[in-house]
């Protein structure tokens, strides 16, 4: 592959993510979630199509209108070879002048006009998390649908097999086939725990890609840019503009927008000690904050509002010096009052060592009542690594060492060799 191959590669490859979920869900909405593999698999030709084309004329001037028509004429295709087939029900209102080859050219035109496409890509988001899917079989379906990634890609971000995520994407699609479940949006009584379940999915996707757990790379920019635009849709709809979509993209962008000061040349992670502050994007980070503005209205506040406000305490913070943990911990307390999971009471006992040192955390631990929980987690090791390093060397090497063994990171694995050997 020449260099200018290798481009045309990088840029179709970033370009095939964004659209293939547009496509997927215009497809879906025309053939049915029942069909979803058959959404698909128009997708995926109309990818390899793009591909051989493009190699030698080149990119289009409209590379998305090139592909949405493309794919409108294979679907276009398939109902005309199957137009006696019962394989498609076309009899409801939207889709019957589907029958009709008098009627077929228009109709669908009419499905790809580009301002309808979003709204189709957000009704599928919906179906993808209905509320008896999985979690882990929602973020799976979003990953392949409706943000491009391949069976194996989706394996190896989750530390599991190709064969555990075609079994799992194979239920969740009989469940469509069952239930031809409509891509749409919730009734208004049902809307905010909908949107919560959504905003939970991409978020999940957001921390993975931020952090992630079963890769060699600690920062996954793929997922992280998949989750903000997901993300962003809903901040776009104006079905969906709740004050939790705002607050959970204004903590997205002031994670993101730290990512380039996290991770060193050699690929090591840096502490937010030591990281280069100016490499932060302070456009993005503003951003943020423009989204903070926007999830001030209504009566409640979401875990993502609390969030949001603990890393943009981060963000403004000139050195880390000046960072105000006072504030942070305040934060962490309300937080512990809506949300006392063992992650979030592990990240207080955290700020609270930034704060009041060894004695104050180590008397924290002895009157939790989730050390069980904590005992899962990597960073309560690491944490206790920290706290013994200046005391009891031996203890704290014991500590770092069960870190060791219950993280998957190989960026965390070398952080935490490097505490041992600075034990001496």
């Amino acid at each position: 592959m020449n260099n200018e191959q290798q481009h045309i590669y990088q840029l179709t490859d970033h370009l095939f993510r964004q659209e293939s979920g547009k496509m997927v869900a215009v497809l879906a909405k025309i053939f049915g979630t029942e069909n979803l593999q058959v959404a698909e698999d128009v997708v995926q030709d109309t990818l390899l199509h793009a591909m051989e084309i493009w190699k030698y004329k080149g990119l289009p001037d409209n590379p998305p209108a090139w592909l949405y028509r493309v794919a409108k004429n294979k679907a276009i295709d398939i109902i005309r070879r199957n137009k006696f087939s019962v394989q498609y029900d076309f009899s409801d209102q939207e889709r019957v002048l589907l029958q009709s080859e008098y009627t077929l050219a228009t109709v669908m035109n009419n499905l790809w006009k580009e301002d309808m496409i979003n709204d189709d890509l957000l009704r599928m988001m919906f179906a993808c998390c209905h509320p008896d899917i999985s979690e882990e079989s929602q973020i799976t379906l979003i990953l392949k649908t409706l943000c491009g990634f391949s069976t194996a890609e989706i394996a190896k971000s989750f530390l599991t097999s190709e064969e555990t995520i075609s079994k799992r994407l194979y239920r969740t699609k009989e469940f469509f086939r069952e239930r031809k479940i409509r891509p749409e949006f919730p009734a208004t009584s049902q809307l905010k725990n909908r949107v919560n379940a959504v905003l939970k999915t991409i978020y999940l996707i957001f921390n993975e890609g931020y952090n992630s757990t079963h890769s060699d790379s600690l920062i996954r920019k793929d997922l992280l840019d998949q989750a903000i635009y997901l993300c962003d849709l809903l901040c776009r709809n104006a079905h969906t503009q709740l004050p939790e979509a705002y607050a959970a993209m204004a903590l997205m962008c002031f994670h993101a927008a730290r990512i380039e000061s996290r991770i060193s040349s050699e690929g090591e992670i840096i502490l937010l000690s030591h990281q280069d502050r100016s490499k932060w994007d302070m456009e993005l980070i503003n951003t943020g904050s423009e989204y903070m503005s926007r999830a001030t209205w209504g009566d409640e506040v979401s875990t993502y509002h609390i969030e949001a406000a603990i890393a943009y305490q981060h963000c403004i913070a000139k050195r880390f010096e000046d960072t105000n943990w006072e504030q942070i911990l305040s934060c962490y307390n309300w937080l512990a009052i809506i949300n006392p999971s063992a992650v979030v009471l592990l990240n207080r006992l955290m700020v609270i060592y930034q704060l009041y040192g060894a004695e104050r955390t180590k008397e924290e631990i002895g009157k939790a009542n989730t050390k069980p929980e904590w005992e899962k987690h990597y960073l309560y090791y690491s944490l206790l690594g920290e706290i013994y390093s200046g005391t009891d060397k031996e203890q704290s090497k014991v500590n770092y060492d069960k870190a060791m063994s219950l993280t998957q990171s190989a960026a965390e694995k070398k952080l935490l060799a490097k505490k041992i050997a600075a034990l001496g």
